[in-house]
């Protein structure tokens, strides 16, 4: 089984109409929707491709790990 991850996402009304939405966890994860659910629909494809744009990324970066204690 797979392990879920889980994002917070800040969402706003559009002046436009409708909510936007941005992942706290992933600053590129900016999406809008008409209603909840199409925002959410939409906000887990846009979590999804940055995901995927920032593995790309590291396979071509060296990578270090640093702890930050509480």
């Amino acid at each position: 089984m797979t392990a879920k991850r889980k994002f917070t996402i800040l969402v706003e009304e559009a002046a436009e109409g409708g909510y936007t939405g941005r992942c706290l966890e992933l600053r590129g994860a900016i999406s809008h929707g008409k209603t909840m659910e199409e925002l959410e629909k939409n906000m887990t494809e846009a979590i999804k491709l940055v995901l995927e744009t920032l593995e790309e990324e590291a396979r071509k970066c060296k990578k270090m790990i640093i702890e930050i204690p509480n």
